[in-house]
């Protein structure tokens, strides 16, 4: 009997190696995350995995590891290995992803214009788009900050909205348009207002109008009058300033801008009524009489 007893231990060994060992019917294998996390010395080169494998431990690398740059290197590789495999397609907006967590906003825009390159068909190419334009859109916080990566946000946001309408990115690429455009408006404003506390009032005047002229949907339109009525006073210039008060008046006249115009002119004598054949009394003539011509 001792023999056959050898024989089944050593069938039992045999099985559990082979248990463990690669599989042809091209599932996963049991027990290869814990594999591949185990100690890195005794690392199973990626070669040996599939596709999917990497993919999958590439994704738990990124939610129950918290290492997105294991999780990058990992869906980059799928690329290397793999590269006409649906889950190289799956890896690169896989890395667009997690690059932007990340907050390497570089590399996730290099790799979802690679995306929108190589699949501008495919139902993903959307959210490509959209998280290119994020990779901008994130970097606009500050108003202080280089206006360069508004613009190109607002390109990008537009692009999204006019390339893919009926998608679920749409509507939120409509509203960080709308925020990324009052965005520079808000800059406008604060040169404008740097001009003005200093007296240099021809400067301002001009920040002022780009806003009323090409910001004029943004929230910074009552202010930016009322900064009009303002420099013009300063320089004497009272038909402009009453036209501007008046542009204010019949747009905004519940705001405290126009109640801070009115108190200027009528403490000068004067009122918020159009006057004279300047740029405000051409807006005002085509947008509140409606006289285009």
């Amino acid at each position: 009997m001792k023999p056959l007893l050898k024989t089944v231990s050593l069938i039992a060994v045999v099985s559990v190696l082979s248990a463990c060992g690669a599989r042809d019917d091209g599932q996963p294998r049991q027990g290869f995350l814990a594999g591949f996390f185990s100690n890195k010395n005794q690392e199973v080169p990626l070669e040996s995995y599939t596709a999917e494998e990497i993919f999958q431990q590439a994704e738990h690398a990124l939610e129950n590891r918290r290492k997105p740059d294991e999780a990058i290197r990992l869906f980059g590789e799928i690329e290397r290995l793999y590269p006409y495999s649906e889950f190289a397609k799956r890896a690169l907006i896989m890395q667009a992803f997690a690059n932007h967590g990340a907050k390497d906003f570089e590399n996730s825009r290099a790799a979802a214009q690679r995306y929108i390159d190589f699949y501008p068909a495919d139902e993903d190419a959307a959210y490509a788009q959209y998280l290119l334009a994020l990779s901008y859109y994130d970097q606009i916080d500050e108003i202080g900050r280089d206006q360069g990566l508004t613009f190109q946000a607002l390109q990008a946001l537009r692009t999204v909205i006019e390339r893919y309408p009926d998608s679920e990115y749409a509507r939120s690429a409509i509203l960080k348009f709308d925020l990324a455009f009052d965005h520079l408006g808000a800059k406008e404003m604060e040169i404008g207002r740097y001009y003005l506390s200093r007296g240099h009032y021809a400067a301002a005047i001009n920040r002022f109008r780009v806003v009323v002229e090409q910001f004029q949907t943004t929230s910074h339109t009552a202010e930016a009058l009322h900064r009009l009525v303002e420099a013009y006073m300063a320089l004497g210039l009272t038909d402009e300033a009453q036209t501007a008060a008046a542009i204010l008046g019949h747009n905004f006249q519940s705001s405290e801008f126009y109640q801070d115009s009115f108190h200027l002119l009528t403490g000068e004598g004067l009122a918020p009524n159009p006057r004279g054949n300047g740029w405000l009394a051409q807006i005002y003539r085509q947008t509140i009489r409606g006289q285009w011509l």
